[in-house]
């Protein structure tokens, strides 16, 4: 009876317009208890759209996005936020819903999902502040973070008298020592990784299904690395610039990942080579930390560039236009990095070695130090939703009779 009287008394709660905006309950029904959580605008018209998509269901097979919609009949705070970082903005459901503007529903769903993202981004960051800075000013900080990286290291430079010095064999060290670039280095990559980390746990804590198993894990990991979702539902890929299929964003997107995967790559070995081997740089061109970092460079530079391509082409009613900045602030140093660094290979035996030095490792630390609070961040949460999707897959859904 006690159970009964608790079931009754939290649909009575569930059917409050204040309770609906938003909650959370503990696993055991007879000892659950409502946390209100108000939604933001852009939250509140995410789940304002999830609820006609819900009837329409027309999209279903599209994404991962309207299996999860199904499995819940009002959408909190964590569910806004998960559902908005399943979504990849391939369009398809934009340009395939009856009800997309102009009609009176106004349904679309990249564009509000888009400005949820953003604001989980500047939610979940840490420290905080430096998630809302580069939220409002990506391109900015970026741009003047590099620059100011690299005319500080190149002014350390001309004060030892070495910033065009003559040919130095390529030697590096003979301008950072090994042990100056290491600490440099691994104090603004360890920062971003505690930054990220601290990022995605609390936003792993908000929406977390529960445990997660080996086949979960599994399918979670293909759909990241093969960007299942990015072939709008049917393969034939996303809708970019009219409503003609293309997977040209889906490629440009494994050429910078793998692209700078291959870098680190390239960095892990030199690594090993310097610790393990003794084999100190610069290593010659045909050595494997050189053509790992070569082959990366080019993925680096052929596949920003076609994203920035196609984002400067996108249609602004498929996306949030304010994240601009920060998309082309994380892009322009991901070409950066790949331009100086292949510049500073094919130059390495000149005297402008020392200056393209300077630059390359300037741009690099700004863009470790900003990758928490930019779009590589999305990817981190994606991964975290992705992993969510397919745990929650596996679950009996709370819907069906007799469920939780």
């Amino acid at each position: 009876m006690q159970k009964l009287e608790a079931l009754a008394r939290e649909a009575r709660e569930l059917a409050s317009p204040s309770v609906i905006t938003g909650y959370t309950a503990t696993s055991e029904p007879a000892a659950r208890t409502i946390r209100v959580l108000p939604l933001t605008q852009n939250e509140a018209e995410v789940a304002r759209q999830m609820q006609i998509c819900n009837a329409c269901r027309y999209c279903e097979g599209f994404c991962a996005v309207f299996p999860a919609m199904t499995r819940r009949l009002e959408f909190a705070k964590a569910d806004v936020n998960y559902l908005a970082n399943l979504c990849h903005n391939c369009g398809a459901c934009y340009h395939a819903c009856q009800y997309a503007p102009p009609h009176e529903f106004a349904v679309n769903v990249p564009k509000a999902m888009a400005e949820v993202r953003v604001e989980t981004y500047a939610e979940y960051a840490w420290p905080a502040p430096m998630g809302a800075l580069y939220k409002r000013n990506g391109l900015t900080v970026a741009l003047a973070l590099a620059i100011g990286l690299a005319l500080f290291l190149m002014l350390g430079i001309g004060f030892r008298g070495s910033l065009f010095a003559g040919n130095l064999g390529g030697n590096f060290y003979a301008i950072f020592p090994h042990n100056l670039l290491a600490a440099m280095f691994g104090s603004v990559f360890g920062f971003a990784i505690l930054a990220l980390g601290v990022g995605v746990s609390r936003f792993w804590r908000d929406v977390s299904a529960g445990p997660a198993s080996a086949p979960a894990i599994a399918e979670a990991a293909k759909h990241t690395l093969t960007l299942t979702y990015l072939d709008g539902g049917h393969g034939d890929g996303c809708n970019e610039s009219n409503d003609a299929f293309t997977l040209a964003r889906r490629r440009f997107h494994h050429l910078t990942f793998y692209g700078f995967m291959l870098c680190f790559a390239a960095t892990a070995v030199a690594t090993f080579y310097h610790y393990a081997l003794n084999l100190h740089a610069p290593y010659p061109v045909l050595s494997l930390p050189v053509m790992l970092g070569t082959a990366g460079g080019a993925g680096l530079l052929v596949g920003p560039a076609g994203l920035l391509w196609l984002n400067l082409r996108r249609d602004p009613s498929r996306g949030d236009p304010k994240q601009r900045p920060m998309d082309r602030g994380f892009i322009a140093l991901l070409l950066l990095t790949s331009v100086s660094g292949l510049a500073l290979l094919a130059w390495r035996d000149t005297a402008a070695m020392a200056w393209l030095l300077a630059l390359h490792l300037g741009v690099v630390m700004a863009l470790f130090a900003t990758l928490p609070y930019g779009k590589f961040a999305h990817g981190i949460y994606r991964c975290a939703a992705l992993l969510k999707s397919s745990i929650e897959k596996r679950q009996a859904s709370r819907l069906q009779p007799g469920s939780d």
